[in-house]
């Protein structure tokens, strides 16, 4: 499998992990564990509810969910939110972003650094039981598209930690 995700990825088609997962008819999931080390370190659900509690203080990110092959793509500050009747509510008033996450339906969460049509870019993909992402949340970027610098400093401080932390437990 790791060799098939690397000649993906050396493609000039520029596969989102989704289309990569279709092309090996596999889970995203799986397709982000055969990355080279540098572009994705994976975490259990402790972390997920810390990332998800933590997203408001980052500023404007980029949150997508895609189904069945439709993009649907918001972009501003991740809503704050609360724990009730097994989901996670998005339910800031002054935030447009509204939803209901399901507690048992995100279980990890990978820090991906993957180039996404020719440009840097780095995501948060918040993965379901069957290994299939829920949504992602890729860093934001100012008028110039350039990414926000400290998002990208906090983002590879979170993925080292997390890299660490594996580490730790192998």
């Amino acid at each position: 499998m790791q060799q098939q995700v690397q000649e993906l990825l050396a493609s000039e088609s520029g596969y989102t992990l989704e289309q990569m997962a279709g092309k090996l008819d596999t889970s995203v999931r799986e397709i982000i564990a055969n990355l080279p080390a540098e572009m994705a370190s994976l975490a259990g659900s402790e972390t997920v509810w810390q990332l998800i509690e933590e997203l408001p203080s980052w500023g404007k990110l980029t949150a997508i969910v895609q189904s069945e092959g439709s993009v649907f793509e918001f972009k501003g500050e991740f809503p704050k939110g609360t724990i009730a009747h097994g989901y996670y509510n998005f339910m800031h008033h002054k935030n447009p972003f509204h939803g209901h996450l399901l507690v048992d339906g995100i279980v990890e969460v990978a820090l991906v650094s993957k180039p996404h049509r020719g440009a840097e870019s780095h995501s948060m993909v918040f993965l379901a039981p069957s290994g299939n992402c829920v949504f992602k949340v890729f860093l934001g970027r100012d008028a110039e598209r350039q990414l926000i610098p400290e998002q990208v400093e906090r983002f590879k401080q979170l993925k080292q930690q997390l890299a660490a932390a594996s580490a730790a437990h192998s």
